[in-house]
């Protein structure tokens, strides 16, 4: 698993739950209010604010958070929010992929370079690093949804190309074009999922050390705490044994 799926999991452990539940719910309120003003606000008519809405529900976010982010897309004084992303390279030459959703590209542009320098990283021009990962579809299930051999069956019929389970549950990947299609027969044998989004995955991966690796979560802590930014992505890997020891 790439290293940054693996920090992410011991953020949420080591985070305040309160206040990392808060950020997420604002980040998941965003997004649902630009698939709603990209398209149809309507579930059924917009593929993206489906899923949007879907991952929100995952979350456990409240029903009233979901129909005003609905509604914030239709109203004449809301804020219009541009979907930009960021690339450069972290500590130890590692690539980095930052989507944001912002009403002021200045500020978020200005806010992600800080952060990167303050890293010891750089930000580089679009296109410098994504060329070195695939936009995917990234399918989750919680473990209770069945065994390995039920979801690997339920995602070969379904068109994926590939699935991982381990024991923070079933990650299923499929072309990025397939996902909504993808997404709705799995549905059908295995229920809802827990999330379906479209993902940056790295071709191949950078091994760090315990000191590189440190760096990298305080970045990509940093990156995820800006209001701004939806999602961070990148290409290292770290050890089992770095691995524990952070998780200590």
């Amino acid at each position: 698993m790439a290293g940054h799926s693996q920090f992410k999991n011991i953020m949420h452990r080591k985070g305040k739950q309160d206040a990392v539940r808060s950020k997420m719910f604002s980040k998941l309120a965003r997004e649902i209010t630009v698939a709603a003003k990209t398209g149809m606000p309507d579930v059924n008519m917009n593929a993206r604010l489906r899923l949007a809405v879907q991952n929100a529900k995952a979350q456990s976010m409240p029903k009233d958070n979901i129909e005003r982010a609905i509604k914030k897309a239709s109203a004449a004084d809301g804020e219009n929010y541009e979907e930009i992303r960021y690339e450069g390279y972290g500590p130890g030459g590692v690539a980095v992929i930052v989507e944001a959703l912002t009403d002021n590209r200045n500020r978020t542009a200005s806010s992600v370079r800080s952060t990167f320098s303050k890293a010891g990283g750089a930000l580089g021009e679009t296109g410098s690093v994504s060329f070195s990962f695939d936009k995917v579809g990234e399918i989750t299930y919680k473990l209770a949804v069945g065994d390995a051999d039920k979801v690997m069956e339920a995602a070969i019929e379904a068109g994926a190309e590939d699935v991982t389970t381990d024991e923070d549950g079933h990650t299923i990947i499929c072309g990025f074009e397939d996902m909504n299609e993808v997404s709705k027969a799995l549905e059908g044998v295995l229920g809802e999922a827990e999330s379906v989004k479209a993902v940056w995955r790295p071709q191949n991966t950078v091994p760090v050390d315990e000191e590189k690796a440190q760096s990298l979560m305080k970045l990509i802590d940093t990156l995820e705490d800006d209001d701004d930014v939806q999602n961070v992505y990148s290409n290292f890997e770290v050890s089992d044994e770095v691995m524990a020891k952070l998780s200590a």
